[in-house]
């Protein structure tokens, strides 16, 4: 292994060579600390940046090891590591000239959800940082002496500030270990009292803007109705009262503007742990929780749906349903089949994102247009069945209509920010004479869909086959995109490059043409647990922009793909 004054000699001798002379930089190399690894080297100063990574032995960090010793801990340290490194690259990033990525380093951008990534990898022995440098160049001339100030000067100061546990801020790392694990046990406490969701007092749920994922300044804290209340006693030795939402079907209500929305968005992120300071830390969520929205234009490949949309014109077969441009009330239906699939046990749903036919259908409309005219059963009929036959629990946004009144084991009015537990109200007002809704006789849910993907899906060769990322909206197989603009609780570009990598490791090692979607998708997990994250990329051994999404975003992410193939 060479030393670090040899890599500094080297790049200083490249200076003002053709660019493809870096190439001769991959490798690794010693530092008084650490070393470094030069993974791969961008071809020229258009190209995706160079990949390296910093591998240092945890003693040296010095790091204690009560923090490093489960997965969640590990997790916990791993984001604040991978924070704190970004932090420092700030100003030597800001002072840098030049457009694009040239003479910058960069590491994963964190938000403000704490997730399982590849950025910082930590095992028993050591932690590697993944990064990536934009090797210093004037036109396609290479700027050795940037290069080696970059590697040998910079560099070295951001590890010693960023990653010895005698320069970090101590008390928040502790701080931050500590949260995840009440955050952790708050989810585990779901379960146990049958709870889907934990909303704690105090809690700040409006985001300062549409662009923006921070706690607005001054808003109204979150206060939970009397009789949710529940007061939890944390790990950490504190205690937190807040709102439990009981399992089955829970309306949110209210006029507009008045926060509905807001605290259903929050429930979406509940799924992940969140930083300190994010005003939602104590807003928690059954981890398989699915936003469901009416989706027109996707693609539909044999879903059943039957159990809402029977009775097509021209008897077309709606138990394996398929469609390359769904309908808003298809799609809604498929997605919520799909989740079903994908093993949730909380939908969550908006009105403001679904489709009215998918929704309601009123007693006057009842009256007018005959049941075996109307193929759509709406989700009013469906939404107790879900819950009574499949033990699937419902929270639904309303502000139009009261005909999930009756169906609803609890509601909640969002008046100004303030939560108001109205389910007796609510019930006299279904229950009074008059205005009549004619209910489902059935009182089961129907089939939930069990599909085989065949292998054939994904025939294509060389770089058709590849799949990569585009931000956090789309996946390119190929030349052909995959829309994942519709998975809303997706929170982070590279949870997408991790569903990218994912989808390639499933269909190269998973189809067999015996093993159903979730077993296949299981199967991915299993895999991620035994070996790590690293383990599913196909072209890099060290990716350091690998977020870990859920079971349900890839299940979801393989059903848009367009191409996609099921066993008859």
């Amino acid at each position: 292994m060479k030393k670090a004054t040899e890599f500094e000699r080297l790049l200083k001798s490249l200076d003002g060579q053709k660019y493809g002379a870096y190439k001769r930089t991959q490798g690794r190399y010693q530092f008084d600390n650490y070393q470094l690894s030069i993974d791969h080297v961008q071809v020229d100063p258009y190209a995706p940046p160079t990949k390296a990574r910093i591998i240092i032995d945890r003693s040296v960090l010095d790091i204690p090891d009560e923090w490093l010793d489960s997965k969640y801990k590990k997790i916990a340290v791993s984001d604040f590591l991978t924070r704190n490194f970004f932090k420092k690259l700030q100003p030597f990033n800001q002072a840098v000239k030049g457009a694009g990525t040239n003479g910058k380093v960069f590491i994963d951008r964190c938000g403000q959800e704490i997730l399982e990534r590849t950025s910082v990898s930590i095992n028993d022995e050591s932690i590697e940082v993944r990064f990536e440098v934009g090797l210093p160049a004037a036109g396609r001339t290479i700027l050795g002496k940037s290069a080696a100030h970059i590697f040998n000067k910079v560099l070295p100061q951001v590890v010693k500030q960023a990653l010895f546990y005698r320069n970090l801020d101590q008390k928040a790392l502790k701080k931050q270990v500590t949260l995840v694990l009440d955050q952790v046990y708050i989810r585990e406490e779901l379960a146990r009292k049958r709870l889907v969701a934990f909303v704690g007092n105090d809690s700040i749920l409006p985001r300062q803007s549409g662009v923006s994922d921070r706690p607005l300044k001054d808003a109204i804290l979150f206060t939970s109705p009397e009789n949710f209340a529940i007061t939890l006693d944390l790990p950490s030795g504190q205690t937190v009262t807040g709102m439990g939402i009981p399992e089955g079907v829970t309306l949110i209500v209210g006029g507009g503007f008045h926060g509905k929305s807001t605290l259903l968005q929050a429930l979406e992120r509940g799924v992940y742990h969140h930083i300190a300071g994010d005003g939602r830390e104590m807003v928690t969520t059954r981890q398989d929780a699915v936003k469901v929205r009416a989706e027109d234009g996707r693609n539909i490949e044999k879903v059943n749906i039957s159990a809402f949309i029977n009775n097509l014109p021209a008897k077309k077969d709606t138990t394996q349903f398929t469609s390359d441009n769904a309908s808003g009330s298809t799609s809604q239906a498929a997605n919520v089949m799909e989740a079903l699939e994908a093993q949730s046990s909380l939908l969550l749903i908006d009105e403001d994102t679904s489709a009215t036919n998918f929704m309601i259908r009123d007693g006057r409309m009842q009256q007018l247009v005959a049941p075996n005219k109307e193929p759509i059963t709406p989700f009013t009929d469906k939404v107790s069945p879900l819950y009574d036959t499949l033990g699937v629990s419902t929270i639904l946004i309303v502000g139009g209509s009261g005909d999930y009144f009756e169906e609803a084991d609890q509601i909640l009015m969002m008046d100004e920010y303030h939560l108001k537990d109205v389910t007796k109200t609510a019930k006299d007002i279904a229950n009074s004479a008059g205005y009549q809704r004619e209910k489902l006789t059935d009182s089961q849910f129907g089939e939930t869909p069990v599909r085989i993907p065949l292998k054939s899906s994904f025939s294509k060769k060389g770089k058709d086959a590849r799949l990569k990322s585009q931000g956090q909206h789309a996946i390119l197989y190929g030349r052909e995109p995959i829309d994942i603009s519709g998975l809303e609780q997706l929170v982070d570009d590279s949870q997408a490059n991790c569903i990218a990598m994912m989808i390639d490791f499933f269909q190269k090692e998973l189809l067999n043409e015996q093993v159903t979607l979730t077993q296949a998708v299981d199967q991915v997990y299993d895999y991620i647990d035994r070996f790590g994250l690293d383990a599913i990329s196909p072209y890099d051994g060290h990716p350091g922009n690998l977020a870990l999404a859920r079971k349900q975003e890839l299940c979801a992410a393989i059903n848009r793909y367009r191409g996609l193939k099921i066993k008859s």
